[in-house]
């Protein structure tokens, strides 16, 4: 009998793959599924609390912590930063159970390098016309963002082939079936 063993799953991809709904569905799927609380050093929105939604700190704070390596990974996002804590991901591990993160590509490849058995899962779209509709369809952006967003797409998929696995979202229930295939897959290995 095969034992699971608790993995780190990435996902990443191009914004309109539809990385959030497929981690929404996979989750459902397999609610053992854990995620970690992120933390940030925008302040808090109505509702939000500290140590549930996020780990709100102080940009100070945030500093110290990346200086003494206590992120896997972080950005700065339109003026505030964004990061996972490795005790976060640490922790969840030794008590045995896989964790999925949602990050983007540049986090996804400092996770691998903190965490080398990290399990790098790529969403790709069907191709660049259906993520123009995508993005389109949203109707959140301006026609300027979306070219923005098509061209960061671009850079990202260059990078599909440093990950574990690439996964076409082209129907969204068949890319969800597969996405809890390839992590049971993996959570057996």
């Amino acid at each position: 009998m095969s034992r699971l063993t608790s993995k780190l799953f990435v996902i990443s991809g191009p914004s309109g793959a539809g990385k959030g709904t497929l981690v929404a569905r996979v989750r459902k799927e397999l609610p053992g599924l854990g995620l970690t609380v992120s933390a940030t050093t925008r302040s808090p929105r109505p509702g939000e609390v500290d140590g549930v939604n996020y780990h709100f700190l102080t940009v100070e704070d945030f500093e110290r912590r990346v200086a003494a390596g206590e992120f896997v990974e972080w950005a700065n996002v339109f003026g505030n930063c964004y990061g996972t804590l490795v005790s976060e991901v640490e922790s969840k591990l030794a008590a045995g159970t896989s964790l999925i993160l949602e990050i983007d590509v540049q986090g996804a490849l400092q996770v691998k390098e903190r965490f080398p058995e990290a399990v790098l899962i790529f969403i790709k779209p069907p191709s660049d016309e259906v993520l123009r509709e995508r993005l389109i369809g949203r109707g959140t952006e301006t026609p300027e963002v979306v070219e923005v967003r098509l061209a960061t797409a671009q850079r990202e998929l260059a990078f599909a082939d440093r990950y574990d696995e690439v996964l076409i979202n082209d129907d969204l229930d068949e890319a969800t079936t597969e996405l809890v295939r390839i992590i049971k897959k993996h959570e057996r290995n």
